[in-house]
């Protein structure tokens, strides 16, 4: 099924692993091992994640056998932009489809969608918090389905 929507991997598992974080409870170590395992997903490729969200200052990392991965700030102050912009760069306001200004027609073919489309996406990460993630999720959907899975 296709989604007009489309979110890179990476954006997305730093969506879902600062969620599980933020349910774990800020400050609380994580292994990237034990984060991997839980969404089904390759170690590496988190790892990289992880790096691009501790440049900006969202996790902090501690490394060593006691050692793992946190929230560096409080959830509350997290938004989903700030996670998103950490992985893919500034959300811009507009955009062409071809990925730049190829076309020759003097207005975009598809009117003012995309403009309407990028404002209502960065409200909603604007004003999406860790904190109201993990409110809404719990616990349950992250730890039942990696209990079943091991």
């Amino acid at each position: 099924m296709a989604n007009v929507l489309k979110i890179s991997e990476a954006s997305s598992l730093a969506f879902h692993s600062m969620a599980y974080l933020a349910v774990s409870g800020n400050g609380h170590l994580q292994s990237t091992r034990d984060i991997a395992g839980v969404f089904n997903i390759s170690e590496a490729h988190l790892s990289k994640v992880f790096q691009r969200l501790a440049r900006v200052g969202l996790v902090s990392t501690q490394r060593g056998p006691k050692g793992g991965i946190a929230l560096a700030q409080p959830a509350e102050e997290i938004t989903l932009l700030h996670i998103y912009e950490a992985i893919e760069g500034p959300l811009a306001p507009e955009g062409c489809l071809l990925g730049s200004q190829a076309c020759d027609f003097t207005s975009c073919i598809m009117g003012d969608l995309l403009l309407s489309v990028n404002t209502q996406v960065r409200d909603y990460f604007e004003k999406t918090t860790l904190a109201r993630l993990a409110r809404k999720l719990g616990g349950g959907i992250f730890y039942e389905d990696h209990a079943e899975n091991h």
